[in-house]
């Protein structure tokens, strides 16, 4: 719920268009679990639910226009406007996140890669407009092979 004993400094809170669809693809994709949900008084919106996933919690709610446009879903505005970074322990386990978020409907925007500062990492923008990448370090040994190559 809101105020559990270990409240993380910095924590996502995503508005999208489709809520009840939102937490379906997020369990399915991240293997996420809900933890809280309160739908409005219309019964259709989710007015905020928590999920945890990936040891951590990230918060949703449903567009609510009606009480201002300073937070609205990346489908509204044209594009998401931050990515949700997730870091991951092993090089193998950016490849298998992403793969099981394909396969639940999201779009790679950049295929995994060994990348310059010694990490897997790959993004995907969900059905709901958000963008998240997956991050994991490639170990001591990649980057020193790194460094030689003047790919650091």
């Amino acid at each position: 719920m809101a105020f559990e004993p270990e409240i993380p400094p910095i924590q996502v809170h995503l508005c999208v268009k489709g809520g009840k669809e939102a937490i379906a693809f997020y369990e399915k994709a991240f293997d996420a679990v809900e933890t809280f949900e309160q739908m409005a008084d219309d019964g259709v919106r989710v007015l905020h639910a928590n999920l945890a996933m990936f040891g951590s919690e990230v918060m949703l709610h449903d567009e609510f226009p009606e009480f201002g446009a300073d937070v609205l879903s990346p489908l509204s505005r044209g594009g998401a406007g931050m990515t949700v970074n997730i870091n991951l322990k092993l090089p193998g386990e950016v490849d298998q996140a992403i793969e099981r978020a394909v396969a639940a409907g999201a779009e790679i925007t950049m295929e995994p890669d060994d990348v310059f500062w010694g990490a897997r990492y790959g993004r995907i923008r969900d059905p709901f407009g958000h963008v998240w990448a997956f991050n994991a370090p490639l170990g001591n040994a990649a980057l020193g092979a790194q460094a030689g190559s003047g790919n650091a």
